[in-house]
């Protein structure tokens, strides 16, 4: 019997504009054999992000040794090698774009190395950062396996944002995600960061439409506040094949309002909630953007002084 799926109501549709500077953008991208999560992971943002100067890189190819069942990106066991290159490439093609104060950097997961390809992402953020002063970078980083000492390799690079999505509620972890990943592990990775860095604004960011409760989503906003969480996402699961998981619900926007106005009673600094909402998503780096500039001023960084 035919997998039966749910219509999707008028407020997931969108239209796909492919004009400049998106196709200057797809173009530098291809020439320096760079990807991006926009593209890997079919987001629906993706031509309002691009035409608005924005991308968010993947790094470390276009492979994943996991197999989560909610992800469009490809996956392998071993993954190919990856190119020590790629920082270079990285750092220049943001220059050739020329339009970034504000990177993204995400990757896939690489079990099949030994450090699970921290010190290359590392060495994405130091590049972009020495090639770029004052540009604020943001990532998105895989587990480690909740290993501590590749975590704080991230964070040594100095990004303004490390953020880790939990991607689902507690219950719906073993459905939907890869078994090496774990929610407590998730949460370890987050505490980590500010253990490690508290300068570091941590981020995170869950799925909706997956057959979640509303207390459950509640709880996974507690569990961030208690480790200091300050930047929360909602947006709706879109199946990308009919081998990933089924649709179990289109949430309205009036419930994703709802969960917006209850995390910023819980004390997050930002939440993004809505059905197009995505981890790495315009509004929130606007936000985040406007906060760490204003932190550098106050700290007297990037040659401006603090009382001025």
């Amino acid at each position: 019997m035919a997998d039966r799926q749910l219509a999707k109501p008028e407020w997931l549709r969108i239209k796909l504009e492919t004009k400049e500077p998106f196709l200057g953008i797809k173009d530098i991208l291809k020439r320096h054999k760079l990807h991006t999560v926009c593209e890997e992971a079919h987001c629906p943002n993706i031509s309002e992000c691009w035409n608005g100067g924005t991308a968010t890189f993947m790094v470390m190819g276009d492979t994943c040794t996991r197999a989560c069942r909610f992800c469009a990106v490809k996956t392998a066991f071993p993954a190919p090698p990856l190119d020590p290159d790629e920082p270079q490439k990285l750092a220049q093609a943001v220059a050739e774009v020329g339009m970034f104060d504000y990177v993204v950097i995400t990757s896939v997961d690489r079990d099949d190395l030994e450090d699970q390809g921290a010190n290359h992402f590392a060495e994405c953020i130091r590049e972009v950062k020495k090639a770029h002063h004052g540009i604020i970078v943001e990532v998105l980083i895989p587990d480690f396996r909740g290993r501590e000492d590749l975590i704080q390799t991230v964070a040594d690079a100095k990004p303004d944002v490390i953020a880790h999505n939990i991607e689902t509620v507690e219950r719906l972890q073993r459905t939907a995600r890869d078994p090496r990943a774990d929610y407590h592990q998730s949460l370890h990775v987050l505490e980590t960061v500010k253990k490690l860095d508290p300068s570091i604004y941590t981020k995170s960011s869950i799925m909706l439409g997956l057959g979640e409760q509303d207390e459950e989503v509640m709880q996974v906003m507690k569990d961030l506040r208690a480790i200091g969480v300050e930047i929360f996402t909602l947006g709706q699961y879109l199946r990308p094949s009919s081998w990933h998981l089924k649709v179990e619900e289109y949430v309205s926007p009036e419930k994703f309002a709802f969960f917006k106005q209850k995390g910023e009673e819980m004390g997050f600094a930002f939440v993004a909630s809505g059905p197009f909402v995505r981890s790495s998503y315009r509004a929130g780096e606007l936000f985040i953007r406007n906060i760490i500039q204003k932190d550098r001023i106050s700290h007297g960084k990037n040659g401006v002084a603090a009382d001025a």
